[in-house]
């Protein structure tokens, strides 16, 4: 599994405009973005659905795993967890910290919030060779190198 960078997680924990794209019931489309707010906590990216677990594309996220965000001009392939536990109360700090003075707040930190919680973490791209091989992007650059040098 792959990791956020430190620039890319100090990126989005600045910005506002975070889109998130989970994969529509096929696994292959992704889904209408849904402008949503983020914090970083621990090094971690996570996302709240505004309302609970209803929320569309929580639904989706849960359901399929993955999909992909946009915020502060980074586009990332993603993985979707949910999340449980004492973090909520560290997220919950973080969103005080970021969004305050908004009227959205409170709905953000409430239980209904807290209950549709995820990670998001950044995941590489499987690709399929025209053998039909899947492999991860950076192996298939690594190949590509490979047969260039022979």
């Amino acid at each position: 599994m792959s990791t956020w960078s430190k620039n890319e997680l100090n990126k989005i924990a600045e910005t506002d405009d975070l889109h998130i794209s989970p994969f529509r019931d096929d696994g292959k489309t992704y889904g209408t973005p849904t402008w949503i707010w983020s914090v970083v906590v621990d090094g971690e990216l996570y996302v709240r659905g505004y309302n609970g677990q209803k929320s569309s594309w929580y639904q989706a996220a849960v359901k399929q795993k993955a999909g992909r965000i946009s915020a502060a001009g980074i586009t990332k392939e993603v993985s979707f967890e949910t999340v449980n536990g004492s973090v909520n109360d560290r997220i919950d700090d973080t969103y005080r910290a970021k969004y305050k003075g908004s009227p959205y707040l409170p709905p953000m930190i409430s239980a209904r919030a807290r209950a549709a919680t995820v990670k998001v973490t950044p995941r590489e791209r499987m690709l399929k060779s025209s053998k039909g091989e899947k492999r991860h992007g950076n192996q298939q650059t690594t190949k590509r190198r490979s047969e260039v040098s022979r």
